[in-house]
């Protein structure tokens, strides 16, 4: 299995690939950290994309956060008939990410990204607490979260923070929302975003996201309300309340990074299933953006998701 880095946003995931002997190449558009990289971890560097292509023998691409205009370039990876990991899939829109998923159907060559809290520690035991039945039925699922962080993306706190609650929801209910009801804004003298989003699922379940940037305070926290009891999560420092018991469940903490790179590859050599499939990604774009309507136009969007 050879992997290249396109685009260099931090060294996590590039240590990870090295650590897992896997890591063949890197690119970055600043070609002194290209080289930089390349040395220290002792393999091929490139100063284009095209001359990695076509030079540089590899399975697959794992596209940084920085990289511009990567819709074209993941589209020519895929043509390839190379697997593609990308670092930040909400930067594309509905129409991009529809294209890239047929794209990697038709290549049959597998396209997915980074989505943490499905390989967090708190939410995978939360999720096989809810199967147990535990506590009874799932009925409602309230997260939130603060940080001082201000928006980078345009489409605001939906896209970057809320976005990622919404996938867990789906996950946690494993199933799609039916109907989308959202408030969002920003403080324009701060640049300071909050979001409350509500998403209905069939038999009256619900999944209620609240999320700001106002605080300075780091916080992600998950209850899952069920017909039984409540189980309280702690996503930071991955600790769980179970209410009715009295207990609280300490996880160790493991590096999702390393965990979704490991599923990556696994799937790739027909060892494991893909944990974030691309019609997932697709349904998550249409959710966040019947979001982002619905806190425009003020009123809940129906969604016919498949």
């Amino acid at each position: 299995m050879k992997i290249v880095q396109i685009g260099i946003y931090g060294e996590n995931h590039l240590k990870k690939l090295s650590d897992l002997g896997v890591l063949s190449a890197v690119y970055d558009s600043n070609s002194e950290k290209s080289k930089e990289y390349g040395e220290k971890y002792s393999v091929n560097y490139y100063d284009s994309v095209e001359n990695l292509i076509a030079s540089e023998d590899f399975d697959c691409a794992f596209v940084g956060t920085n990289v511009q205009s990567d819709v074209e370039l993941v589209t020519k990876l895929l043509y390839e008939k190379k697997h593609v990991f990308v670092e930040n899939l909400m930067k594309y829109d509905l129409v991009e990410g529809d294209k890239l998923k047929e794209i990697s159907q038709k290549k049959k060559v597998i396209f997915t990204g980074g989505f943490d809290e499905r390989f967090n520690s708190t939410t995978k035991q939360v999720k096989n607490f809810l199967k147990e039945k535990r506590y009874g039925d799932l009925i409602m699922l309230e997260f939130f979260s603060e940080n001082k962080l201000p928006s980078q993306n345009n489409k605001g706190i939906i896209f970057e923070n809320v976005i990622k609650d919404i996938d867990s929801a789906n996950w946690l209910f494993d199933e799609m929302p039916l109907v989308v009801f959202a408030r969002s804004g920003t403080l324009d003298i701060e640049n300071k975003n909050f979001a409350c989003i509500m998403l209905g699922y069939k038999n009256n379940k619900t999944a209620i996201i609240s999320s700001n940037s106002f605080s300075s305070k780091n916080i992600r926290e998950l209850r899952a309300v069920c017909s039984g009891g409540d189980i309280l999560s702690d996503l930071i420092s991955q600790k769980i309340n179970l209410e009715n018991e009295e207990i609280q469940v300490s996880l160790e903490k493991e590096e999702s990074i390393l965990l979704q790179i490991q599923n990556f590859i696994d799937v790739i050599e027909g060892k494991n299933e893909l944990v974030v499939k691309p019609q997932e990604v697709v349904n998550l774009i249409k959710i966040a953006e019947a979001a982002l309507l619905s806190s425009k136009q003020g009123v809940p969007i129906y969604l016919d998701l498949k």
